[in-house]
């Protein structure tokens, strides 16, 4: 064979292998997703003469922070093939506790270990009861919900907190204009991903989401797998109650309301599975950054704020009910 036909079969090959890679990667939902949120943020780009702005674009890393960090703890929990709607009271009572903490002793590294001690105790607690008591994730988060929201509320009697220390820098501060909390979400993001993905441990939530039965006989501790991703997703909720504090520089025992809503939004946005096995920290960056640019095409176009929660639940559908819909296709 001579040197053209030897270099047509190369390009050939490598034409092929493309077309298959660029095939894999359009099947994601990810991809999807991402080119939702590209037609979105070029449509603000001409719509608004204020969003393409540094100050507002800031502003949105700021405000996809706290979601996108919390999310990252719930997305490895809906991956091991279960839920937790206690993220958003976990949230509130971290704030709460760690201003108290803090005013208390005047110590603003008390008040950071008091939040994430909060959230992984919560977490621990949620693993705890669903892992050996056997009570059902919806039930045992829902119940959980509960209780936290009620003790936030008991021990502050309903009142703000003062949160005005050092501390509130973390959720506040900013690194040459950009906020420290996005500077977090990214640095939390990369650790969460090396954990999933380059990890024992991370490779053992997967298949215990994808089949918690065949896991257990190829030798992985399901209870154990369960018992890390509930802490960790409540020691995230932790660290994003602080942060919510040290940005409005109080804590409100109502805060994280509503947000384990947006949280579930953005992992099942980025592609991860409610029937477990499936999900990626991209995708939840993603998801969490189209939630966090919607809110802001809201405020910026004035278009009603009751439409948020609307247009942001069809968003959810249309996401999974294309991705239910390819799935089912491919079934058949």
């Amino acid at each position: 064979m001579g040197v053209k036909p030897l270099m047509a079969a190369a390009k050939t090959g490598a034409g092929a292998h493309g077309k298959i890679w660029f095939a894999r990667l359009a099947a994601r939902r990810e991809a999807s997703v991402f080119c939702m949120f590209v037609l979105v943020f070029l449509g603000l780009v001409f719509a608004s003469e204020f969003f393409f702005t540094s100050r507002n674009l800031f502003n949105v890393g700021r405000q996809i922070s706290v979601v996108g960090i919390v999310a990252l703890g719930e997305s490895l929990v809906i991956i091991s093939a279960g839920i937790d709607l206690s993220v958003g009271a976990v949230i509130g009572l971290s704030a709460v506790l760690a201003a108290m903490a803090a005013n208390a002793v005047g110590s603003p590294l008390l008040g950071i270990f008091a939040a994430l001690f909060t959230g992984a105790l919560a977490g621990a607690l949620n693993g705890a009861l669903i892992t050996f008591v056997r009570i059902n994730s919806f039930i045992t988060t829902l119940g959980m919900l509960s209780i936290c929201r009620g003790v936030a509320l008991l021990v502050t009697r309903g009142s703000p907190q003062p949160f005005d220390n050092w501390a509130s820098w973390l959720g506040a501060g900013h690194i040459a204009q950009v906020p420290v909390q996005f500077i977090l979400l990214l640095l939390l993001s990369a650790i969460v991903w090396i954990f999933a993905t380059r990890t024992r441990w991370g490779r053992n939530i997967y298949a215990v989401g994808d089949n918690a039965r065949a896991a257990h006989l190829a030798g992985i501790d399901v209870r154990a797998t369960r018992m890390i991703v509930y802490t960790l997703a409540g020691t995230l909720a932790g660290l994003g109650g602080l942060l919510l504090s040290g940005m409005l520089a109080n804590a409100n025992p109502n805060f994280g309301t509503g947000y384990e809503l947006d949280v579930i939004a953005a992992a099942i946005l980025g592609g991860t599975a409610l029937t477990g096995g499936r999900g990626s920290v991209p995708g939840v960056l993603i998801g969490a950054a189209l939630m966090g640019l919607l809110r802001n095409a809201f405020v910026l176009l004035g278009v009603s704020g009751y439409w948020q929660t609307i247009t942001i639940g069809l968003v959810v559908l249309v996401a999974v009910g294309a991705d239910s819909w390819k799935k089912g296709r491919n079934d058949f």
